[in-house]
């Protein structure tokens, strides 16, 4: 019968093979996509963390950043099936999910309905410009972003392993858009903000872009290899004060007597529970990423913005102040203590 040393000795060895296997992979994973990304590394490791967490990212910034060209390029190295939806006012839910049709049998003359696949039968969905349809067609995706299923016609189909959505949308161009429910935005692990490039990026980027032959990116891993790294990021331990730095912290977004008093001067509705959840599961990938199999308190500060800035909804005082919801996460960041008091 194993002792306890040997179980611990068991699971540090297992532990340090995770860590050097998902660590490596995110070595790789830069490199090869330096072909035909420049800069965005932080943006990039957003979205590999989104991606190994089985979340879904919201990809903000203007155009000409190359949204469209990240999005491939991580479909490519990762082996994913890739499909691309442009949204437009006049997209319908069947144009996502797929609708029935009526075919005839060659032979008998009767008439059967069989389902045709929408676009969201993929691996990786880009969802281009999604704040440009209507909330009923936004609301197409919800189903599929959460329980990984479209249900047609009275049936449920099953969406292939592992599914990623990646939506985009415009912030400076708000004339014919719909703003994306919160119950839809929620749905979200991050919201990603896409900068623009440094100067010497933006020189290398151009360079490259305006080579006669585009690169080709190298497969990496398969979608079988995905599934397994994201089962191992959910084993990665986290000690209790770490998930209690991260519950503080969303509660801290809340209003109510016990909060702070900005919060309660400029914050409409705070974050809800999933908040807490994205900033753990965010965390264990992170730590993973980063060569650690524990998740510490900078794990969960690391990714407190792009998890929390899109679920704080500010009031009109902090509207008329100029107050954004990233201006309250960092004042959070700096008041709400890693150790509880």
């Amino acid at each position: 019968m194993e002792t306890t040393e040997e179980k611990n000795a068991s699971l540090a060895e297992d532990g340090a093979e995770i860590v050097a296997r998902v660590s490596g992979a995110r070595d790789k994973i830069r490199e090869e996509l330096k072909h035909a990304i420049i800069g965005q590394d932080e943006v990039i490791d957003e979205i590999i963390i989104a991606l190994l967490t089985r979340g879904h990212c919201l990809m903000t910034g203007v155009p000409g950043l190359g949204k469209t060209l990240l999005v491939k390029s991580i479909a490519e190295v990762f082996s994913l099936t890739f499909k691309r939806i442009q949204f437009t006012p006049d997209l319908m839910p069947a144009d996502i999910c797929g609708t029935e049709v009526v075919n005839e049998d060659q032979v008998s003359g009767e008439r059967i309905f069989s389902f045709v696949q929408g676009p969201v039968f993929a691996n990786l969905v880009l969802a281009d410009e999604i704040n440009r349809t209507p909330p009923k067609t936004q609301a197409a995706l919800l189903e599929a972003m959460e329980e990984r299923q479209v249900t047609a016609g009275g049936k449920t189909y099953h969406l292939e392993k592992p599914f990623f959505v990646l939506a985009t949308q415009n912030p400076i161009e708000l004339e014919g858009t719909y703003p994306l429910p919160e119950a839809q935005l929620d749905r979200f692990l991050f919201n990603i903000v896409m900068t623009y490039l440094s100067s010497e990026d933006e020189e290398e980027m151009v360079r490259k872009t305006t080579e006669p032959a585009p690169p080709k990116l190298n497969q990496m891993f398969s979608g079988t290899e995905i599934i397994d790294i994201q089962n191992l990021v959910r084993e990665v331990p986290i000690s209790s004060n770490v998930i209690n730095y991260a519950v503080r912290l969303v509660s801290a977004t809340r209003t109510g007597d016990a909060s702070l008093g900005y919060v309660n001067n400029w914050v409409k509705w705070g974050a809800g529970s999933r908040a807490s959840q994205a900033l753990v599961l965010g965390g264990k990938a992170r730590a993973l990423l980063h060569g650690r199999y524990n998740v510490a308190c900078e794990d969960i500060s690391a990714l407190a913005v792009p998890v929390l800035r899109h679920r704080i909804i500010t009031n009109f005082h902090a509207d008329a102040e100029g107050i954004t919801t990233e201006d309250i996460i960092k004042k959070l960041l700096g008041d709400v203590k890693e150790d509880a008091a």
